[in-house]
């Protein structure tokens, strides 16, 4: 099972070292996600981080960071959403319902299924699939190895995905939340933890 590692939205001090250590524990799908920033922080914490890791990772916005950095990929953030004209290579898109996954993975490399349960980075990001309908969905053979889990996800239900026949799981809140970017410098607990969802996941 694929284990993807999303950043978090806002940008903080320690986050190129942070990035550099888990590429080094083994990260190997770092999808970046910065909602509504300038491209030049983006790029900033891109210089920052050695060009070994560029092609481990998925860009969300600013689409042209792609080519400019040789990055993995880049993320469409609905189902709906087009890619830039002209554009070759590898792409992901996020889906917000079942019913959008079939047609959606035709023109995905892998897609995104949202919000499994609730959200451990936002708030308002609530759980709008039951267990009975993901299950559903997996014996129609609509969740397989190009869909994964978002939203809500940690160590501990990672074994759900599994069960429903996911194929990776997106972590956000259950890593970043183990790191205080006001008042720590020490990020020893958060790297285990990456240790333990790559386990898991495994």
């Amino acid at each position: 099972m694929k284990l993807i590692i999303m950043t978090r939205a806002t940008f903080f001090v320690e986050e190129d070292k942070i990035l550099t250590t888990l590429f080094e524990t083994g990260m190997d799908n770092l999808h970046l996600y910065k909602p509504g920033a300038e491209p030049i922080y983006s790029e900033r914490l891109l210089s920052l981080l050695n060009e070994d890791y560029y092609g481990k990772i998925t860009v969300h916005d600013h689409f042209y960071l792609k080519d400019e950095y040789h990055l993995r990929g880049i993320h469409v953030n609905s189902a709906q959403g087009e890619t830039p004209a002209g554009y070759r290579g590898n792409v992901s898109r996020t889906c917000r319902a079942i019913d959008e996954l079939k047609e959606t993975k035709k023109r995905s490399n892998y897609v995104f299924l949202k919000t499994i349960f609730d959200s451990q980075s936002n708030k308002n990001d609530k759980s709008t699939l039951s267990l009975d309908e993901l299950r559903n969905a997996s014996r129609q053979g609509l969740i397989d190895k190009k869909v994964y889990a978002m939203g809500g996800m940690n160590l501990d239900n990672i074994r759900i995905a599994k069960e429903l026949g996911f194929g990776g799981v997106v972590i956000c809140g259950d890593l970043w939340n183990r790191f205080n970017i006001h008042n720590e410098l020490d990020y020893k607990e958060l790297i285990a933890h990456f240790e333990k969802l790559r386990k898991a996941a495994g």
